[in-house]
């Protein structure tokens, strides 16, 4: 499985500091914004961006972490069962504004599944998306406020998302493989994976 690095250690904190800029642009203040990672790697990445944020602007958001396993629709024709992970959000979200972080988006399914956990949770005056990796091959009418590298990619090539909390070490690769059975990223969301998570259901 040939493997191309797409983002270093370095590229990746040059993103996050760059689409924490974006979001304080796009937001005439940043008092209303609450910041929601989606499990797994989505966490750590809104975790970082909070931290550049309170830098450029001096305001602390606060960060949440989603789980949306209970809502995804993939999960019988996949035939898996979910992991289930926790839900912490520390703050009210009615009236405010989220920001959904996740590290790679491509059909588009993991996002709706997040919507969908949002509006359990309280009515908020609006949601935007941020994520690290824009693959294309959406599925549904989803399309990201912010996005740290547009990947053209094929569906049989797998995008590789290694963060340092989750992983030691800072990475985003493709890889090309040869479709003989379902790709390991269908898994994602609902396995974990040693050695790096594929991101590619999404």
């Amino acid at each position: 499985m040939p493997k191309k690095t797409i983002l270093s250690p370095q590229d990746i904190r040059r993103v996050l500091v760059r689409i924490a800029h974006e979001i304080i642009e796009h937001n005439k203040t940043t008092q209303h914004l609450i910041l929601v990672g989606i499990h797994t790697r989505g966490v750590p990445l809104a975790k970082r961006l909070a931290i550049n944020i309170e830098k450029f602007s001096e305001f602390k958001i606060p960060v949440g972490a989603l789980d949306i396993s209970p809502h995804r629709d993939d999960l019988s024709s996949l035939n898996l069962r979910p992991i289930v992970h926790h839900t912490d959000i520390p703050v009210d979200i009615n009236s405010k504004t989220l920001i959904l972080v996740d590290d790679v988006l491509y059909t588009g399914r993991s996002v709706r599944a997040a919507m969908d956990a949002l509006i359990d949770l309280g009515r908020p005056q609006s949601i935007q998306l941020a994520v690290l990796i824009d693959r294309g091959h959406r599925e549904m009418p989803i399309r990201p406020d912010y996005v740290g590298k547009n990947i053209p990619s094929s569906k049989h090539e797998e995008i590789q998302v290694k963060l340092a909390e989750s992983d030691g070490i800072d990475e985003v690769a493709i890889i090309s493989i040869t479709k003989t059975k379902p790709l390991k990223s269908e898994l994602r969301k609902v396995s974990h994976f040693k050695g790096g998570h594929y991101g590619s259901s999404k």
